[in-house]
């Protein structure tokens, strides 16, 4: 494997790292509480410190097509998620979402960055970094 390949996928790792690390620090740390929407996104970031980390570890950058296909939900999910929190005509036609409000902002920093928003960036990371592994894999073939 060529340096560019592990480079990238490094990255797509060290997102996944440092969104799960972020999401643990919020409700574990400073005691927010996670709506479900958290829970699907958390239900696709945790496993891939793990998946990415072994695969990173073996040098299978193979694995980037399970990042591909997990980080491309979790976009959906998180794009969801922040556009009922922001967006005022789907803020209130939110459906009711368990315990704590989906369109909750536990954090607002400059007026735009919530929770979902920094979930949605580090699948971005991921399924951009995971797609470049994959050509560059495909390329050296």
């Amino acid at each position: 494997m060529n340096k560019k390949s592990e480079n990238t996928f490094f990255i797509a790792w060290a997102a996944s790292l440092i969104a799960t690390a972020g999401s643990l620090y919020f409700s574990e740390i400073v005691g927010y509480e996670p709506c479900e929407l958290c829970w699907y996104q958390r239900i696709l970031m945790y496993p891939m410190v793990i998946v990415l980390g072994i695969a990173y570890i073996r040098k299978d950058f193979k694995a980037a097509a399970y990042s591909v296909a997990l980080s491309s939900i979790g976009i959906l999910i998180s794009l969801y998620h922040y556009s009922i929190q922001k967006i005022p005509f789907l803020t209130e036609s939110a459906p009711a979402c368990g315990r704590i409000p989906c369109t909750g902002q536990y954090i607002n920093w400059f007026g735009f960055v919530t929770i979902p928003l920094l979930a949605l960036v580090a699948f971005i990371i991921i399924l951009i970094m995971s797609l470049i592994t994959l050509r560059n894999i495909k390329e050296e073939k």
